[in-house]
Parts: C-alpha cells; structure tokens; sequence
C-alpha cells in the first residue's frame, strides 16, 4: 500500500471510527439526566455527588460501562485531528506555526479525555470524600477537553471559510 493510501485509511478509518463511537456512546448514555457533560464539568463533591446520586445505582453503572470505549473514541478522535491538520490541505490558509498548535488540539484533548476518565473512573468507583482538589480537577481537565476541541472545530471552520474566499 503506498504512504499516501495509508494516511488515507487511517484519517478515513479514524474518522468514521469516532464517529461511530460518539453515536453509539450517545445513544447508550442518553438516558442519563443530567447528561455526562454536566458530570464532566462539575468541579466539587458535591455537584459530582449530586449528579451521581440523581443517576442511581443503574444509571452509575451504565456510566462506568461507557469508560473502556470511551478510550476507543479518544485514541480515533486524537488520531484523525492529528491526520486532518497534518495530511491533509484544511488549515493551509493559516501559517506553519498556526498549522502546528492546531495540529496538537485533538491530540491535547485526547490526553486531557483520557485524564478525566481515569479520574471519574476513580471518583465513581467508591464515594470519595475530602478530596476537593481531586473533583476540580477533574472538571477542570474536562473544561480543557472541550475547549481544546471547539478550538479545533472553529480553526478547521475558519479555514474552510477562508479557502472558500479564494
């Protein structure tokens, strides 16, 4: 297979695989309320324990299920930011040193994702007390995450937007 067919498979492959991640973690975690996205940006215990707490038993257990394939979505999503900003012709409207921080802003949120569920993993293992900083924490590598992957979508909407100028 030549390099090119290669990057083309895996920016492909990584593509669709996250795609379908997210559609699939979607569907399975719909019937958590409040949704994941307020767990993830909860920054103390008790918000944290709210949250857990309305879910119930099940509901923590469909939550803690999601976690191993959450991995999954990281690692393609990380993988196909990389590829897209790297191998592909979307952000040639900006310079190389632009190119080169928006190439690191999925892959950093993959990182920062992969923190906040170890940490969740943690935190909803066992209740968890006297352990602000923990809980900040982990709003905060969650509030980093999602930042991160805004800033990605509006760098390759801009650039998008900019090439459409031409």
């Amino acid at each position: 297979m030549q390099p090119h067919t290669r990057v083309q498979v895996a920016l492909w492959g990584s593509g669709l695989a996250a795609l379908a991640l997210l559609l699939g973690l979607g569907i399975f975690l719909a019937p958590l309320e409040p949704n994941i996205v307020a767990l993830q940006l909860s920054f103390s215990p008790s918000a944290f324990g709210a949250i857990v707490h309305a879910w119930g038993e099940g509901g923590l257990a469909r939550y803690r299920t999601h976690l191993p394939w959450d991995y999954l979505l990281l690692l393609n999503y990380g993988l196909f930011g990389w590829l897209l900003a790297t191998r592909t012709a979307v952000l040639a409207p900006y310079p190389t040193w632009a190119r080169r921080i928006a190439a690191w802003l999925m892959p950093l949120a993959s990182a920062f994702d992969a923190i906040e569920n170890a940490l969740h993993g943690w935190l909803t293992q066992a209740p968890r007390f006297g352990l602000e900083p923990i809980y900040a924490a982990s709003g905060t590598v969650s509030l980093l995450k999602w930042l991160l992957l805004m800033a990605f979508a509006v760098a390759v909407a801009h650039a998008l937007w900019l090439q459409q100028d031409r």
